[in-house]
């Protein structure tokens, strides 16, 4: 990964790098990206073909982010904190102690009737990372905490795990956080998508609103996810920006006329 001049290898006043010197600058692999999405067209459940993609296509991206990220005084403030934020997000007993209409409520719903956890997407990640040498800066840490957000956009957005829901959610990830994979595996998934959904569906046009959303949306990134996840879910959308996902339920409403199950048809 390169490093900017401007936030190269100086410590900051914990005494930690924002970005290590030897940390290797992040080359385009267009060809690896192809090899590993179609591991993933094969098993939709193979995580960790995301994170190669990802890495395969990220380049400087990463970099840029997190320089954007810093330039905020919400994203400064996450920094100093350097929250972990699987353990917060699998404390179910204290999710399940927040009212019915809340973030964190809608979370553990989806994330028990999923059977997900975050320390599961984190044992994903270290199957692709484990070959991989850490270096403990603030970069991972960021790159992390973006990694451990993904579920929790899914009830922000209103997008489910079926694969239209799925690439919506990258679509509005990347909408946020601009990255080459992230962009290549939506667009690409898109495209499956349309070859079994009913005539006329609006695919592409829920992709990119989901896309549309993520920019005009603040960043989730630099929330306080502790005092989100207690916030009443429809207040958390109107005060983040996040707008409705029409498209997305005009579609699922498209294949219940149609006789079919949605989640069925789009997993």
């Amino acid at each position: 990964m390169h490093m900017n001049k401007n936030i190269v290898a100086s410590k900051n006043a914990t005494n930690d790098f924002m970005i290590h010197p030897d940390r290797e600058r992040l080359r385009l692999r267009p060809l690896k990206a192809w090899r590993h999405y179609r591991n993933l067209v094969a098993d939709k459940e193979d995580t960790e073909q995301v994170f190669h993609i990802v890495e395969a296509l990220t380049g400087r991206a990463l970099v840029k982010d997190f320089e954007r990220f810093l330039a905020t005084s919400d994203g400064q403030t996450r920094l100093q904190e350097r929250a972990y934020l699987p353990p917060m997000l699998d404390d179910h007993d204290r999710l399940r102690q927040l009212p019915k209409n809340t973030v964190g409520a809608a979370y553990l719903e989806f994330m028990e009737s999923q059977g997900l956890t975050a320390e599961g997407l984190v044992m994903e990640f270290e199957k692709f990372a484990e070959k991989n040498k850490s270096y403990d800066d603030q970069i991972e840490w960021y790159a992390n905490r973006r990694r451990d957000t993904h579920d929790l956009l899914h009830i922000l957005t209103g997008y489910s795990r079926d694969a239209l829901g799925e690439i919506c959610v990258l679509a509005f990830t990347h909408g946020q956080s601009p990255n080459l994979g992230v962009a290549f595996i939506a667009h690409m998934g898109v495209w499956e998508v349309k070859r079994f959904s009913p005539k006329g569906a609006p695919v592409f046009k829920a992709m990119r609103q989901g896309l549309k959303n993520g920019k005009l949306a603040k960043c989730i990134m630099s929330e306080d996810i502790s005092a989100l996840l207690a916030e009443p879910l429809d207040t958390a959308r109107d005060r983040l920006g996040i707008r409705p996902a029409t498209y997305y339920g005009e579609i699922h409403e498209m294949f219940a006329q149609a006789g079919m199950d949605p989640y069925a048809a789009l997993t």
